[in-house]
């Protein structure tokens, strides 16, 4: 019975659905962690009679056919890029992107990576760094003996030096887009790489068109809705209960006809 075979491949998109949901809970709290969501397309037909054939020799035409699913896979996981709450933590060197844009982080490999996180802090150098020590680019060292550090929503990195009146400009934050956010590819640490999906890296200025502002003492949190989560966690639950209830059915015809006299 085929019946068996779709109702295992449904109860296998469940399981992955219900797998992407618990990842985006498990990340609720995650410092700009941007939700996932699961999309399955259907299997292959097979076609018991073709729709469109001649079903007589006076030329009359089967209008529809015979088609019988073999079930569903999944499509893709694609991410959703909507913009996080932000918070306010107070902290100088905590910074949030309102609008589109990403962080360019470099790795010690010399290669770049782009994040969201702006949960950072100084490096024994003074240079301005993620959690995880990673410089952000374009390399901005805080000059030592400074008392105050501002970041404008330009971006523009200002520190009051001891001795001196008006605050120095010490450097000047980028922002990256891309044409696919969603085409990013995660590598977890909260960060992401360019791949041919997501398009080139575009580095401009914040607050120029096409770029979002920089928010200092705040960072953006994840754009998880818990209640929405929940409520697709039941769906999938429900789905892979009744695609379980199928392959009993299955089953217990399969048994009945067995037992015929």
């Amino acid at each position: 019975m085929r019946s068996l075979t779709t109702a295992a491949t449904g109860m296998q998109a469940q399981q992955l659905n219900v797998e992407v949901i618990s990842n985006n809970l498990a990340n609720m709290n995650t410092t700009a962690f941007q939700r996932q969501r699961a999309q399955f397309q259907d299997l292959l037909y097979q076609n018991v009679q073709a729709m469109g054939m001649n079903s007589s020799d006076a030329g009359t035409i089967v209008p529809t056919g015979v088609q019988v699913g073999l079930g569903v896979q999944a499509d893709s996981i694609y991410r959703i890029t909507e913009q996080g709450p932000l918070s306010n933590t107070g902290n100088t060197y905590d910074l949030a992107i309102s609008g589109r844009g990403y962080f360019r982080v470099q790795l010690p490999d010399g290669s770049d990576a782009y994040t969201r996180a702006g949960n950072f802090a100084l490096s024994p150098e003074g240079e301005i760094v993620t959690s995880d020590g990673y410089t952000v680019a374009p390399g901005i060292a805080i000059p030592q003996g400074a008392r105050e550090v501002s970041i404008n929503a330009q971006g523009q990195v200002q520190a009051l030096i001891d001795g001196q009146t008006e605050p120095s400009t010490v450097g000047q934050l980028e922002l990256v887009t891309f044409f696919n956010e969603a085409g990013l590819e995660a590598t977890g640490d909260n960060l992401y790489l360019e791949s041919a999906a997501s398009g080139t890296a575009s580095v401009g200025t914040p607050g120029s068109p096409g770029y979002g502002i920089i928010r200092q003492g705040f960072v953006e949190g994840s754009n998880v809705n818990s209640v929405a989560e929940i409520t697709a966690l039941i769906q999938a639950q429900r789905a892979y209960e009744m695609n379980a209830r199928v392959i009993t059915a299955s089953d217990e015809m399969l048994a009945a006809s067995s037992n015929l006299r």
